[in-house]
């Protein structure tokens, strides 16, 4: 009996992951051929990012803890921001591994590229659709984390060195503000008023369509046809949404943690590449092409390999 409705759930978990992931397939549809036919350009792509980044989700963070406070909800973030952290570590640790250093560049984007991954723009809608403002809290946490190893690891990996002026620009930036200031709102029990409250809520509700939007613009602007060609393009994909996934959820599922922390944190970790990787691959000189590839590749192949894994947890967590 126990069994069967283990089941039932778990079809139902994986009904919603997929129905949330064809609702963004078809927004990413949308972009793509609004570059298509000339709607939007590489610059309006490009202004249409950072408006995401720079303004969306930071209030998207900020309204996601907006909540009653509780201990739970603080327990379940602290040990999010653990289990983020040894997320990466274990991602360090594998590529490290099986990418070994190379006389070209390339092997800095395929790196970075296996190892961060696009937690915001993809995370935070799947998430939301399953585990509501809770996960939404929960991914916060990674989104912090994700920040701190990208600009501090990530930094080194793609240039061989870091600054101390990049790493201060990458931790005072607007997500990380938000989620202070988000967690002090939390923590305070601060309520915005409703004008502004309001406000917040609707900016936020923009960020996943406006973050799939851009993900079918980025995929129009590449070439899958002769990317398909490259073998380390099937590498660094399986690397990024199996390999590590599949280890984090093998040791999720020894841990005696919240199961609605330990599958926030799976599906961060199975989300596509970043698009921080094309954004670095271009300031700092690198082959940014590539890292578009690997970005538009990973994110068709996730619409499958999400699923499949969200699926596997319910019967490991």
């Amino acid at each position: 009996m126990s069994l069967s409705i283990h089941t039932k759930e778990s079809v139902i978990m994986f009904l919603i992951i997929s129905n949330q992931i064809i609702k963004m397939c078809l927004l990413m549809m949308v972009g793509f051929l609004c570059f298509r036919v000339g709607i939007v350009d590489h610059k309006g792509n490009k202004t249409l990012s950072n408006l995401l980044l720079l303004v969306i989700n930071p209030v998207l963070i900020i309204n996601s803890f907006q909540m009653e406070y509780s201990h739970h909800l603080l327990k379940g973030f602290l040990f999010a921001c653990l289990l983020a952290a040894l997320t990466h570590v274990v991602g360090i640790l594998v590529t490290t591994l099986l990418i070994p250093q190379k006389k070209d560049r390339d092997y800095q984007v395929e790196r970075f590229s296996s190892i961060y991954s696009n937690c915001g723009f993809m995370g935070i809608p799947l998430v939301s659709s399953v585990l509501g403002s809770e996960g939404v809290l929960y991914l916060t946490a990674y989104i912090v984390v994700f920040n701190v190893f990208c600009w501090t690891h990530g930094l080194m990996v793609m240039t061989g060195n870091m600054s101390f002026r990049q790493l201060k620009k990458g931790l005072s930036s607007p997500v990380i503000f938000g989620s202070v200031i988000g967690l002090v709102l939390f923590c305070a029990q601060i309520k915005l008023p409703s004008v502004l409250g309001d406000t917040v809520e609707y900016l936020a509700d923009l960020n996943t369509p406006m973050a799939m939007l851009i993900a079918g613009i980025s995929l129009a602007e590449t070439s899958l046809g002769k990317a398909l060609k490259n073998v380390r393009l099937y590498l660094v994909t399986a690397m990024k949404l199996l390999v590590i996934p599949l280890i984090m959820l093998l040791i999720f599922s020894l841990l005696p943690i919240d199961s609605n922390v330990l599958l926030t944190i799976l599906v961060a970790a199975a989300c596509p590449v970043a698009t921080t990787g094309t954004m670095f691959a271009l300031r700092f000189d690198k082959n940014y092409q590539y890292a578009s590839e690997i970005f538009a590749f990973s994110t068709v192949v996730s619409l499958v390999t999400i699923p499949f894994l969200v699926l596997l947890s319910e019967y490991l967590l």
